[in-house]
């Protein structure tokens, strides 16, 4: 046997361990706990020594480990298992490791989904334990499917509530508050499709520290209604917008969209393509201010033709035609567009400008948005080319870097989004070639 057994409990306590760990600890001669895992063995007669500070912990114990005795065995108590986002870690980078032996128990992740009947081999675990809450940001607006998050009194469920509903994101969750999991006064409630009206009642909790937050992200139903009526007429919200199941956050955002709207210097009654029009977001936004323009949305995927359709029908625009194609080759059976949007080419860019460059109107715009440097190069590159072999091309190129304020605990701070490059071009009503 090591000299050093760390062991995981569960708030059931010693008749939650199995037989062989409850020897261990009753030959234990120096018992390292928090007060309350102590507290699970009243009548232990082996030395004691509470766990508050880490560094004065881990060195007690190496001293208990100098002391050259055949019955000397230090037992240290841990909340499920000591290896997962626990103290396992810490003791590894304090003490031999081969002094060390570990026997887990439940943790408190495995207990949430058990007790919530959701399989969990694929979920995110993200502590927010003395830690900021970025990783969890960052995996609410990739839209991941599960994840659990370990909670403290600034990171609490309220909070998390708070953060996940500030986020413009096209994607709902399921929330769930896990406490005392595996004690007797274990309690979960659960918020389906978290809306802001559930807000005050999470408020208005009083959750017990040992605690935490699984969402599950809601399977999206085509057929949810919108209240057209209240909806902004410039500017309609990310989440108003069936996405991609796999990377719901793949559209172009809300402030991107205004700003490629504004470039376009749309007009009624015009021909418009969108190349790679991914969910139908530009494309639903023109069609909406523009009912006499005809819009064109062409993208390569089918699940990408799928969702243009069905955000066609929840906005009931009829002006939109998907089209089901790759460019540059589908763009020869289109009619002759005044305004062009790419927003994405499929590595292709410079073979869809030299067919836009044809068929675009005289006194026509077309807009490119770009998060690459190789694609800001290959566009810059082609335009200088176009403008060198004729007369009548001019751009501009506007480089947008936006923040977003999100609630982390009890503050606010800016939360950057990915930057974008804006190319705009437009060609003269007269064009006269420079050979």
């Amino acid at each position: 046997m090591t000299p050093i057994h760390v062991v995981g409990i569960g708030l059931d306590g010693a008749q939650g361990l199995s037989p062989s760990v409850q020897q261990i600890i009753e030959k234990a001669t120096l018992l390292v706990g928090s007060e309350r895992h102590l507290s699970y063995f009243p009548n232990h007669p082996a030395q004691r020594l509470i766990l508050e500070d880490l560094a004065v912990a881990s060195e007690a114990i190496r001293r208990q480990l100098a002391i050259n005795k055949p019955d000397n065995l230090i037992v240290v108590l841990a909340s499920g298992d000591p290896l997962f986002f626990g103290l396992g870690r810490f003791l590894l980078s304090k003490l031999p490791p081969e002094k060390i032996t570990f026997h887990p128990h439940l943790s408190s992740v495995q207990l949430a989904f058990n007790r919530l009947k959701i399989p969990w081999n694929d979920a995110r675990v993200i502590s927010a334990h003395g830690r900021s809450m970025d990783e969890l940001l960052n995996a609410l607006r990739q839209g991941v499917e599960k994840i659990a998050v370990m909670t403290d009194e600034n990171n609490s469920p309220v909070q998390i509530a708070r953060l996940l509903l500030s986020l413009d994101l096209p994607h709902r969750y399921d929330f769930y508050t896990c406490e005392n999991l595996g004690g007797s006064d274990e309690r979960i409630n659960s918020w389906l499709n978290l809306q802001p009206s559930d807000f005050p009642l999470i408020q208005a909790q009083i959750f017990s520290p040992l605690n935490l937050v699984v969402l599950v992200r809601q399977k999206e139903l085509p057929d949810t209604p919108l209240d057209l009526q209240n909806l902004p007429m410039l500017g309609l919200p990310d989440k108003t917008f069936l996405s991609f199941s796999d990377r719901p956050g793949l559209m172009t955002k809300r402030e991107i969209r205004l700003l490629i709207l504004g470039e376009l210097a749309l007009q009624p009654g015009q021909i418009i393509w969108d190349v790679g029009a991914g969910t139908g977001s530009v494309s639903i936004e023109i069609a909406r201010i523009f009912p006499t323009s005809q819009i064109y949305a062409i993208e390569k995927t089918a699940i990408g033709i799928s969702l243009i359709e069905q955000n066609c029908r929840r906005f009931q625009v009829t002006n939109v035609v998907s089209i089901y194609g790759s460019a540059p080759e589908i763009l020869y059976r289109l009619p002759a567009p005044q305004r062009i949007f790419i927003g994405g080419s499929g590595g292709q860019l410079r073979q869809i400008l030299g067919v836009c460059a044809t068929v675009l109107s005289p006194g026509g715009v077309l807009v490119i948005a770009m998060t690459t440097l190789e694609t800001i190069n290959d566009a810059t590159i082609w335009i200088n080319e176009r403008s060198h072999r004729e007369f009548g091309w001019n751009y501009r190129l506007l480089q947008v870097q936006l923040s977003r304020s999100v609630p982390i605990a009890n503050m606010t701070r800016f939360s950057p989004l990915n930057p974008v490059t804006i190319l705009t071009i437009s060609r003269e009503s007269k064009q006269i070639s420079r050979d």
